[in-house]
C-alpha cells in the first residue's frame, strides 16, 4: 500500500513538475530528494540505533529499559553480535523522501493550486498541505508513532528539496514562468 500510495503520489505530481521542468532536471531533483532523504534516515538511525536495541530487548526480557541497558553496559560483549545485526539491517533507500520532495516541488511551484483530501471535503492550497504533511512527519518522527515509517527520510526529502528549489530560484533557473512567486 506504501509503495502503491508512493507511485500515485509520482504519477500525479512528477508528471506536471517533469513538464515544467523537464526530465533532466526532473530527474536531477528526484535522485537529490532520494539520496538526502536516505543520508537524513541514515543519520537518525546511527543517533538512536541503540536506544532502540535496548527498548526492544527490554519488552522482551520483561525488564524495563533502564534495567536493560544497565545488564547491556555489563556485558556488552554478549550483546556486541545482537546490537551489530540491527545497526547493519538498517538500510534506508530513500524513496518515500523523494516523494515529499516532489510534494514540495509542486507546492513551490504552484502554491496557491486547491488541493482536495479525501478526508476534507474543502479544497486546500498546495503549500498549507505540504506544510501541514510536513510538521505531521515531525510530530510521528519525534514522537515515536507509527514506528514502522521512517519519517526522518521523508522530512530529508522535504529538506533537501528545500535546497536544491532556493538555490534554482536564486540562480534564476527554477522555470515555471511566474507560478512560484
Amino acid at each position: 500500500m506504501h509503495i502503491g500510495f508512493n507511485m500515485f503520489t509520482l504519477w500525479m505530481f512528477g508528471r506536471i513538475l517533469e513538464r515544467v521542468w523537464g526530465a533532466r532536471r526532473f530527474l536531477v531533483f528526484y535522485f537529490i530528494c532520494g539520496i538526502g532523504a536516505a543520508l537524513v534516515q541514515e543519520t537518525v538511525w546511527q543517533l538512536t540505533w541503540r536506544h532502540e536495541y535496548i527498548d526492544g530487548i527490554a519488552a522482551l526480557n520483561h525488564l524495563t529499559p533502564a534495567e536493560m541497558a544497565e545488564k547491556v553496559s555489563q556485558h556488552a560483549e554478549y550483546f556486541a553480535t545482537g546490537m551489530n545485526q540491527m545497526k547493519n539491517a538498517m538500510l534506508a533507500v530513500g524513496a518515500s523522501g523523494a516523494i515529499f520532495g516532489l510534494l514540495l516541488g509542486f507546492a513551490f511551484v504552484f502554491p496557491d493550486m486547491p488541493m482536495y483530501l479525501f478526508f476534507i471535503p474543502v479544497p486546500i492550497k498546495a503549500k498549507y498541505m505540504v506544510v501541514g504533511y510536513g510538521v505531521l512527519e515531525l510530530f510521528f518522527g519525534i514522537s515515536g508513532r507509527m514506528d514502522s515509517v521512517a519519517h526522518f527520510a521523508h522530512l530529508g526529502g522535504l529538506l533537501f528539496a528545500l535546497i536544491v528549489l532556493l538555490w534554482w530560484r536564486h540562480k534564476g533557473t527554477l522555470r515555471g514562468g511566474n507560478f512560484y512567486y
